[in-house]
């Protein structure tokens, strides 16, 4: 058997970027599975429902995959996040409430429409889930970007958020 694909690894100025200092990327168009949803990431059901949508069919993806010697690591979850006003770099709970969001994880190339197909009707006969038909499969390309790792609780993360935007504003 073919060693495992590990994106993380090959993508590694994407998947492990500095804790210390912002930097610019270019982020390419990758595959991803995606919900979308609204609310607080730490009360919402809704959140929560979208983390075990996207990891229950993520790892379905994964077992078809192996069966057919493609063995692959599982990416991290990501996410999208809006709703608060720009500039605002601490987060109330009410503001959190607020928040709209599209959480994904992305798939490696090879993995196609059918698969995922497959695999959501796979995840539908184990898990039941209600969400399964809001989950999509497509690509997306986030361009230039600003990134930096941020370690610890949602609540904490306004002043990485500042110095991300203050270090876009000084790069132009």
């Amino acid at each position: 058997m073919a060693d495992k694909l590990d994106l993380k690894k090959e993508l590694k100025h994407l998947y492990k970027p500095s804790a210390e200092q912002p930097v610019i990327l270019d982020v390419p168009e990758m595959a991803f599975l995606m919900l979308d949803g609204q609310g607080n990431p730490n009360t919402s059901q809704a959140y929560q429902a979208a983390v075990e949508a996207l990891y229950g069919v993520s790892y379905s993806l994964k077992s078809m995959s192996k069966k057919q010697s493609r063995d692959y690591v599982v990416m991290p979850l990501e996410g999208l996040w809006w709703g608060t006003p720009l500039g605002q770099h601490s987060f109330t709970e009410a503001d959190k409430a607020k928040f709209q969001w599209t959480m994904m994880i992305a798939q490696p190339a090879f993995i196609t429409e059918a698969m995922v197909g497959d695999a959501i009707e796979e995840t539908w006969r184990k898990k039941g889930l209600a969400n399964l038909d809001d989950l999509r499969f497509e690509a997306f390309e986030e361009g230039t970007s600003v990134q930096i790792l941020y370690f610890g609780p949602y609540n904490d993360e306004g002043p990485t958020i500042e110095r991300m935007h203050q270090f876009a504003f000084d790069q132009g």
